[in-house]
């Protein structure tokens, strides 16, 4: 089992900047690749980034791609996601999640929500113009 907790959301502008943490505990974080999500009211859990347990691969929706960084601190059990250039339509709850460690990312595997076996209670991120 991992427990996972986000924090760092909150209020912003439009062309501000966050950053999100996840803490892990539980099992080794190391034997996890990570992802973050983010849904917005009415809308399904959509992918924003993901990395794997080394940080070799890193991957981006197209949407955040250039804004969002996505990190990993193993020794802390942390994963990051910075946001940068926040635009409105960033607004939504983003969760963390965790999934077994590959070697090399899947790039359509680490995309899908369904294929990641734990996840944190999310934190409400929200971009005003």
């Amino acid at each position: 089992q991992v427990q996972l907790v986000e924090s760092g959301g909150g209020l912003v502008q439009a062309g501000g900047s966050l950053r999100l943490s996840c803490a892990a505990s539980g099992r080794s974080f190391s034997n996890y690749d990570q992802g973050w999500f983010r849904q917005s009211a009415g809308k399904e859990r959509e992918f924003v980034a993901a990395i794997t347990w080394s940080s070799r691969d890193i991957i981006y929706a197209e949407s955040v791609k250039g804004r969002f960084t996505i990190s990993r601190d193993n020794a802390k059990n942390t994963v990051f996601l910075q946001m940068n250039s926040l635009k409105p339509e960033d607004t939504a709850v983003y969760y963390c999640a965790a999934r077994g460690r590959s070697s090399v990312i899947d790039n359509d595997r680490s995309r899908r929500a369904r294929n990641y076996d734990y996840w944190g209670q999310g934190t409400q991120v929200t971009v005003s113009s």
